[in-house]
């Protein structure tokens, strides 16, 4: 694989068709995520078993958080539906996004002139419990091996976690590893229009195959993540730090510094959206065209094939 080629190719694509900008914010939807859960009722400041090792003003506190939430049980019900159909809204879009720059990346290098947002985010539907399904079942399972590494070292007070360092020294790599697969997996589905299992086969076979190769790129991909990503959020570092500090001198309170600092980073913020965006998609775009050079060996932009519209 030329790795320059791969490189290069992709960055001319995606400058060229911009609609795939749209698609690499979308697919920033799906990064990270989180959960909560929720408890109330009149007697929960009475069932804290570490209460009487806290503070007055955290007691009191802890009382009016409590007082609160019982107040308002219907607004803490409505946020957490909100936020639930919010993370839920952001695995849709971020699953087909990712799809969208898979799917646009193979189109353009097989000789498409033009992109539509609406032709992409429709073809892309077909994948999208393919793709979303298999980022589950990984997720689930190395959930289901970190959740008792975990609890392990919450039980013994951090001690722990000193004793399964070396364990996840191994999961670091292993992570690393099995995210090169199910990148290989995505790409085979979408661009071969096939199920999961096959698609998960056919990313273990190109990985097996070509593991030089494949983690030689990964680290080329992630020094230029690294290093874009601290390019974007510079400017957030030059606008936060001053007015943190001048918030910490000023003893919390509105200070002009504070003030700028706010509105500089509402400023910033639709262009962070954008450039990660198209950091985005170049880095799945690369991975797209890798999983085609590997597959095809000698595809270029003038033999590659062109995807049907209906596949």
């Amino acid at each position: 694989m030329d790795f320059g080629e791969v490189l290069g190719r992709a960055w001319k694509i995606v400058w060229k068709h911009k609609v795939l900008w749209i698609f690499g914010i979308l697919a920033g939807c799906a990064r990270g995520g989180g959960g909560g859960g929720t408890g109330g009722g009149s007697g929960w400041r009475r069932t804290q078993p570490f209460g009487r090792d806290l503070t007055p003003e955290i007691q009191q506190y802890s009382t009016s958080i409590g007082d609160w939430i019982s107040n308002h049980l219907g607004v803490v019900i409505a946020l957490v539906l909100i936020f639930i159909v919010l993370i839920i809204l952001g695995i849709f879009l971020g699953t087909v996004g990712r799809i969208g720059l898979i799917r646009g990346t193979a189109k353009a290098d097989g000789g498409a002139q033009r992109l539509g947002f609406a032709e992409l985010f429709r073809e892309s539907l077909p994948f999208f419990w393919r793709v979303f399904g298999l980022s589950f079942l990984f997720g689930l399972a190395f959930l289901v091996v970190l959740a008792p590494l975990i609890a392990a070292g919450v039980l013994t007070a951090g001690v722990g976690f000193l004793c399964i360092l070396p364990l996840l020294c191994v999961l670091i790599p292993a992570a690393i590893l099995v995210g090169v697969v199910v990148t290989q997996a995505n790409v085979a589905m979408v661009t071969e229009n096939i199920g999961l299992l096959d698609g998960l086969r056919r990313g273990w076979l190109v990985f097996k195959q070509n593991i030089g190769p494949l983690m030689l790129l990964w680290l080329i991909l992630a020094v230029l993540g690294a290093v874009a990503g601290l390019l974007i959020a510079l400017p957030l570092l030059i606008a936060a730090i001053p007015a943190a500090l001048a918030f910490i001198a000023s003893g919390g309170q509105t200070s002009p510094t504070l003030l700028i600092g706010g509105v500089c980073l509402a400023v910033y913020f639709p262009i962070l959206l954008v450039a990660n965006g198209i950091l985005t998609a170049y880095l799945e775009s690369v991975w797209t065209l890798a999983y085609l050079r590997l597959t095809l060996p000698g595809q270029s932009k003038e033999t590659a094939p062109v995807l049907p519209a209906n596949a």
